[in-house]
């Protein structure tokens, strides 16, 4: 019998190189919160309700839901003998005293970089300045941190136009301080213009972007440099992933953001050679593998890691918890 032909029909997979980005998903500030929530199940059994989404990521909110969390919007959906956590973006201080005078048990997940912030925000309001606060108006962490003190005591600015407008009572009696998951060069804008209007203008004596964030975004900056597109793994609620979406595009590099590897828009990545990936601070590793995967599938594609900054930060869980952490 004669040898047949050799299978020419399947065409070899075109070549693709992936960029990692190095630092990428998952924070101090989110591995507690996500913790936190875990703690609370085993020590007092489920459900353990949760105030908002304790981080901006559906894979790891379902993941909760199917150990016992019970997501909420209000404190009003709690049973009066159900513990409760409030999400890692923090809450308005009228919250826990609320529960307080319910006797409810809760247990407080707000990142401790936002906490550091809230704390700023008191310090400010006691000195009797007037605070404004750079971030987006309706998140969670901007509404936490405006919440705790009085409405008024705190004016929101989104962009330059909002700073180039504001007229203070006291132009000489101003702090500010920023949601700590903004991008580093829109925020720096913003100040700028303010400390041109406003010389007496408090500073943080840090700042209050987070360091996961500028880590994240000078990791893509690096990262799309070298690529042809940047694939953004994240939630559409999720601020930091929507940053590093912009920081991208800044660089002149496209980018699209992704929740799972079957959002991928394969024809957006036509002709692509290099591909760049990150995700946002509440995207767990394994959705980081389901892209790569899924990229794998339909080119023959090799990765690169591209580190710009090591880290390792550790946050504590709160004392309830300490007993069974």
């Amino acid at each position: 019998m004669l040898d047949q032909p050799a299978d020419t029909t399947k065409a070899a997979k075109e070549e693709l190189k992936i960029l990692l980005a190095n630092p990428r998903g998952f924070c101090a500030g989110v591995d507690r919160a996500i913790k936190i929530v875990e703690l609370a199940i085993k020590k007092f059994g489920a459900p353990v309700y949760v105030r908002h989404e304790i981080v901006h990521n559906r894979y790891v909110v379902e993941g909760l839901e199917a150990i016992g969390a019970v997501f909420v919007d209000q404190l009003d959906e709690v049973p009066g003998d159900a513990p409760v956590v409030f999400s890692a973006h923090g809450v308005p201080k009228s919250v826990p005293a609320k529960a307080e005078q319910r006797n409810m048990v809760y247990v407080d997940a707000t990142c401790p970089l936002v906490s550091k912030v809230h704390r700023a925000v008191e310090r400010h309001h006691a000195a009797g300045r007037h605070i404004l606060m750079i971030g987006h108006e309706g998140h969670p962490e901007v509404i936490g941190t405006m919440g705790q003190v009085e409405e008024g005591s705190m004016s929101l600015l989104e962009t330059v136009e909002d700073a180039e407008g504001l007229v203070p009572q006291d132009p000489d009696a101003l702090a500010f301080v920023t949601q700590t998951t903004l991008s580093v060069e829109d925020t720096a804008d913003i100040v700028s213009k303010l400390e041109e209007r406003f010389p007496q203008l408090i500073n943080p004596k840090k700042e209050d972007i987070c360091y996961a964030t500028t880590n994240r975004q000078t990791a893509i900056k690096e990262v799309a440099k070298q690529a042809d597109r940047v694939i953004v793994i994240g939630a559409p609620n999720s601020s930091n992933s929507m940053r590093l979406v912009e920081v991208s595009e800044k660089c002149g590099c496209p980018a699209r953001l992704v929740q799972r590897g079957t959002d991928i828009d394969w024809n957006w990545l036509n002709g692509a050679k290099t591909v760049g990936i990150t995700a946002g601070a509440s995207a767990p590793e394994v959705l980081v593998e389901e892209v790569i995967e899924a990229l794998k599938g339909k080119y023959s594609a090799k990765v690169e890691l591209v580190t710009t900054a090591e880290e390792d930060v550790v946050f504590k869980v709160p004392p309830i918890l300490k007993d069974i952490a």
